[in-house]
């Protein structure tokens, strides 16, 4: 009996032992350098193992048949190997990085990002509103970035050697027609849209996505926010008018809304300017974000509504009573966006936009009447097929019907347009490594008014050089119809083209960020005309061309100087032009050779205050004079001016602002009238042109009323 038990036993362990099955083998990165403490088990069951320092694995396991083998580490993708386990011996397994983890390379060539919750951000969406120098305009606190001109008469974005109209604007990704309030001349225009309504601003200055078109130098998306934190009500009044918003959360929706009342008539009796005001500038914006979030996406609203006008007269060397102008416009604006997970790696992003914009001039004797309607349609598919391969298309369209009337002694002329483009492009997202990713890109864009369709290839490289420094370098090739100034009178000219070569440099580390960016942009086909302004009698053709080359330089550092955020821009720009009416390729009189921009703020805790300092300089810009017979010959001084601002926090919720442009009072000329006639002596005479103020104070009181009791309108202070 003893022998049978004993005989027994000896079965069970036998049989037992041929039933275990040894999986192992060596876990290792991309380079063969072994990965230690990897995990290493059969999904389901509690078999497994952790790999050693030289990478080995080893256990038993009692499953049988087709199993699944899983291994992963942290910032590696995990792997899966399926098979019988009695081949899962002597395994060479390699992991791949996991190329959506934060060191993985970015492509930053020719884009700046003011996001709170990207990557790689330059700038953070408050830094739009706490700017000195920039008063709460997002162009403003932009034009502190390199790649930008200082045309301080204008307040457009002029980006690297591109006039003002090459730079479109896109709210949550659907086109923006007319973003500026109109305005008259040497008095500087803003943007219509308030900042505090958005939390991610992405600059492009060149080689942007493929997704975008009928923009020749830049691009600037704004998005708005996303889920409010908290309902609360924001209350400002300042010194040139009052603000009101509001903000209502529900379960799945939620409902902000902006107003803001804006007249300079106090201001201008306190602080009269260079000009004569019959009546000062008053104006009225309403803005309102309606968000409804799904399972697998978000729909959103967007309108906004402003009216302005103002009556003035500005001096002039042809006119001695001046030159007087009446401006009465209104705008208004509207998009639904809707951004969803469509699932097995499908998402989707589509919208619509429609812009009504009425403007009424009355210049001296001549009134001119225009109404501008526009839309924007949109449908973008993404797939991700993995963490290294992704692919975006879609298709959209654009149309525009602009009409104009001029009126004079009798004399009435009406002229217009209808424009529609149609557009379809694709893009594909490669990550190789961590270290190497390339976007490919192609664009095509059908001109209706040209009857002309040209292709568009855009492509993007960058290679991370070190744990922190990584190079990008791009190309891209971009179409653009003429302005409205030309299409109005003729519509038959074809579209205006440009190349961008860039290479950038970023070097990102603990609260430091350093870009150095070189590029050249070739210009070709664009639009010149034979008379001193755009008008019917005027020929047109494409004979244009031009270039634009240069350096811009970025730092910005927030960790060395205890309560200290500060950056530093520099731009040096090389560029020529043929087009409009010059008679020969010349540097045009917007664009500045050297602009330099240094912004800090400095938070005093005893004081509850941050202060804020922006100096702009910006070198001499061309301009012609009619006494030698150079072109564009000679220049202005160069321009400087420095801002300061103090934010002091009342109580939590309570904020006391003051910010004073341009406080040391630099006498900054803008340009030179001349006189139609010459003199006696045969000089045209001439006279600066100034801006209307030197200096310009800011006063502000911002309350906020929230859930918690802490959320105030400059978040961090």
């Amino acid at each position: 009996m003893k022998h049978f038990f004993t005989s027994l036993v000896l079965m069970l362990v036998a049989s037992l032992t041929f039933a275990q099955t040894t999986i192992n083998g060596k876990v290792t990165d991309s380079k063969n350098i072994p990965i230690v403490g990897a995990n290493v088990y059969l999904d389901g069951t509690y078999d497994g193992d952790t790999t050693d320092d030289d990478g080995n694995f080893s256990f038993t396991t009692e499953e049988s048949g087709t199993q699944t083998l899983i291994i992963s580490f942290l910032s590696y993708e995990t792997k899966t190997i399926v098979g019988d386990v009695t081949t899962m011996q002597g395994l060479n397994i390699k992991l791949k990085d996991d190329l959506e983890a934060l060191d993985t390379v970015v492509i930053s060539a020719g884009t700046f990002e003011a996001n709170d919750n990207s990557k790689v951000s330059v700038l953070n969406s408050l830094d739009v509103v706490t700017t000195a120098s920039a008063v709460g305009d997002f162009v403003g606190a932009l034009q502190t970035l390199p790649g930008t001109s200082t045309v301080s008469e204008d307040g457009r974005l002029f980006v690297r050697g591109g006039d003002a109209n090459e730079t479109q604007i896109f709210i949550d990704g659907i086109r923006v027609f007319t973003p500026y309030s109109p305005t008259a001349n040497n008095i500087p225009t803003r943007g219509r849209y308030s900042p505090f309504l958005f939390d991610g601003i992405t600059f492009s200055t060149g080689g942007y996505s493929a997704e975008f078109g009928n923009a020749l130098s830049s691009v600037l998306l704004l998005n708005t926010i996303d889920e409010p934190d908290q309902e609360k009500t924001d209350l400002g009044i300042m010194s040139v008018g009052g603000s009101l918003g509001h903000t209502e959360k529900w379960k799945s929706t939620s409902l902000s809304v902006n107003a803001t009342y804006i007249n300079l008539a106090p201001y201008i009796a306190l602080y009269p300017d260079r000009n004569d005001w019959e009546k000062p500038y008053e104006g009225a914006q309403g803005e309102a974000v309606f968000r409804k979030k799904f399972n697998n996406g978000m729909l959103k609203f967007y309108a906004a509504f402003d009216t302005a006008n103002f009556d003035l007269i500005q001096e002039d060397i042809n006119f001695t009573e001046g030159v007087r102008t009446k401006l009465n416009n209104r705008n208004f604006y509207t998009n639904a966006s809707y951004k969803g997970v469509l699932g097995k790696g499908w998402s989707l992003h589509t919208g619509l936009s429609y812009t009504i914009a009425k403007t009424d001039v009355k210049l001296m004797d001549d009134d001119i009447d225009n109404s501008e309607n526009s839309a924007h349609i949109k449908l973008k598919l993404k797939k991700r097929f993995n963490s290294r391969f992704k692919l975006s298309f879609g298709a959209e369209h654009f149309t525009t019907n602009f009409d104009e009337t001029f009126a004079t002694e009798g004399f009435d002329v009406s002229y217009g347009f209808t424009n529609n483009n149609t557009a379809a492009f694709v893009e594909s997202d490669l990550v190789f490594s961590k270290n190497f990713a390339l976007k490919l890109g192609l664009r095509g864009d059908h001109y209706n008014l040209s009857n002309e369709f040209q292709l568009a290839p855009r492509a993007s490289v960058a290679y991370k050089t070190s744990k922190s420094g990584q190079l990008s370098v791009a190309y891209g090739n971009f179409f653009q119809n003429a302005g409205n100034a030309v299409l109005k009178f003729n519509s038959q000219v074809q579209t205006q083209n440009t190349k961008h070569y860039i290479m950038n440099y970023q070097y990102v580390n603990d609260g430091r960020i350093f870009r150095a960016e070189t590029y050249r942009k070739e210009y070709d086909n664009l639009v010149k005309f034979d008379t001193d302004f755009e008008g019917f009698d005027s020929n047109y053709d494409n004979s244009g061309s031009g270039y634009a080359q240069g350096l811009d330089l970025f730092w910005r550092d927030n960790k060395s100087i205890k309560n200290v955020d500060y950056w530093l821009s520099y731009s040096f720009l090389d560029t020529e032009r043929n087009y409009r009416n010059f008679p020969s390729q010349a540097q045009p009189n917007f664009a500045n050779s050297h602009n330099f921009s240094a912004v800090a703020k400095y938070w005093i805790e005893d004081w509850k205050s941050q202060l804020g300092l922006a100096y702009n300089f910006a070198s001499g810009r061309p301009y012609t004079n009619p006494n030698t017979q150079e072109f564009l010959g000679e220049k202005t001084k160069s321009f400087n001016s420095i801002s300061l601002n103090w934010a002091y926090l009342i109580s939590q919720q309570k904020i006391l602002y003051v910010s004073v442009n341009n406080v040391l009072g630099f006498k900054n000329i803008n340009g030179y009238q001349y006189a139609n006639a010459p003199d006696a002596n045969g000089n045209f005479a001439r006279r600066s042109l100034r801006p209307a103020a030197d200096q310009f104070f800011f006063i502000g009181f911002f309350w906020t009323i929230s859930e918690d009791g802490t959320d105030n309108q400059l978040d961090n202070l």
